[in-house]
């Protein structure tokens, strides 16, 4: 197995030009509907001001702003939307990150819907969820119903792949066909591939579905392969059944190939030559779950997780949990799990108490997060957290809430972390907020 590590690759410039040319050109288009008073225009905007000190006693104080923007219009055979989405940073202290300042579009696409089949267009830079691909591109993303049941959709363009350590390739393409009988079943096959220079560095395909038998019973799941290894990335499925509106019963099974799942990824982090993921290993994870609302007011939910590795071990996770709320805006919870595993950082008890109050407009929430170790861990048995926050909504469109966290971990001491949050949505035109 060989994991690529060249550098990155750039998008092509035309294919960006494009891209980009194309939404300009749309933008105009909406803006020339909305003289005609056919366009909605929505927006939200969040403003967080992040504060913490550094290891090296450094003061971080990063402003960030997050915008997204949304114009629509649905005078036609079909509707036509832009969407734009961005994020920006700003140290107004020490530097955070390798450089002061940072930003990056999330997200910028042109839309249309058409009013029968369901037909969808996209393109731009955009994500895309479709089977085995759950890709950012910027590109071009179709869908359509087709006749007797059938879903088919199709996507092909650049990943859009943010500083990535590991080459993410410079052309992705895939699709998924699906059938579906709303009442009782949707089963889809996917299949995607990834090139840098017309060489696959990536080729997925699998099988996802949901089944609905009988009445109160469902079944969802998923099985990808990876064709350039040859073998399995991984098995997942949940069952569930609900006898009454009160109680809810779950099951699931999942089987994960190391080896196969993280062949190929564009962070370190994630990379199998880290030394921190074993090339062979294999994981196994079986469980459950019961939930339970005693009263309108109070919930109570049990569950249980055993995994089980083929080099590190095996654990098991579980624990209950009880939330109520009252009439009055106070909603609260506890909750305990254990950790048994075959390391010390893997055994442990973990506590979790927390309540939020509403006093109108302003609300207030405190969380107390606890771990107690079986043993030492870097010199310490115990670690936790607590936070504390609050907010305020001016209007429908405008919140302002800040909180503060206090954490002692086994790998630093005394963290005081804080944020400030302002939220603000807006719109107008024909349907705007």
């Amino acid at each position: 197995m060989k994991i690529k590590t060249k550098s990155r690759t750039p998008a092509p410039p035309g294919a960006l030009k494009a891209v980009g040319s194309l939404l300009l050109a749309c933008s105009l288009l909406l803006l020339g509907h909305q003289s005609a008073g056919a366009t909605a225009i929505n927006g939200d905007s969040e403003t967080i001001l992040r504060m913490r000190e550094g290891v090296f006693d450094d003061h971080l104080f990063p402003l960030y702003e997050y915008l997204n923007l949304s114009a629509s219009d649905a005078a036609g055979p079909g509707a036509i939307s832009l969407e734009i989405g961005g994020w920006g940073r700003v140290d107004l202290g020490d530097r955070s990150f390798e450089h002061r300042t940072e930003g990056d579009i999330q997200y910028g696409y042109l839309s249309y819907r058409a009013n029968r089949g369901n037909f969808t267009a996209n393109a731009g830079r955009q994500w895309v969820v479709e089977g085995v691909g759950t890709e950012r591109i910027d590109g071009l993303h179709l869908r359509s119903d087709l006749i007797g049941g059938f879903t088919a959709a199709a996507y092909v363009g650049n990943p859009a792949v943010t500083q990535p350590d590991i080459d993410g390739g410079d052309l992705i393409y895939g699709g998924r066909l699906a059938h579906s009988m709303p009442k009782y079943y949707s089963i889809g096959v996917s299949a995607l591939r990834t090139e840098v220079n017309g060489d696959g560095i990536r080729e997925e395909e699998g099988v996802d579905l949901w089944l609905h038998p009988i009445a109160l019973v469902d079944i969802t799941g998923r099985s990808t392969y990876n064709s350039l290894t040859k073998g399995w990335m991984e098995h997942a499925y949940t069952a569930s059944f609900t006898p009454t509106e009160t109680l809810r019963l779950s099951a699931s099974l999942q089987n994960v190939h190391y080896e196969d799942y993280f062949y190929q990824v564009t962070t370190n982090t994630l990379s199998l030559a880290n030394g921190f993921i074993a090339p062979g290993e294999e994981m196994w994870n079986v469980g459950g779950s019961v939930g339970y609302n005693a009263t309108k007011n109070i919930g109570l939910s049990a569950e249980y997780n055993h995994y089980e590795y083929d080099l590190a071990g095996g654990a098991d996770y579980y624990g209950v949990t009880g939330n109520f709320s009252t009439t009055t805006g106070l909603a609260a919870g506890l909750s305990f799990h254990r950790m048994d595993g075959s390391t010390d950082r893997l055994r442990y008890n973990q506590y979790r108490a927390w309540a939020t109050q509403k006093f109108g407009p302003a609300d207030l929430t405190l969380d107390f997060f606890d771990v107690d170790f079986d043993g030492s861990i870097n010199g310490r048995e115990n670690t936790f957290s607590l936070a504390a926050a609050a907010g305020y909504d001016f209007s429908r469109n405008l919140r302002v809430a800040a909180d503060i966290d206090y954490i002692r971990s086994a790998d630093f001491d005394n963290e005081l972390r804080g944020l400030i949050r302002l939220s603000y949505a807006f719109g107008f035109g024909k349907e705007g907020r």
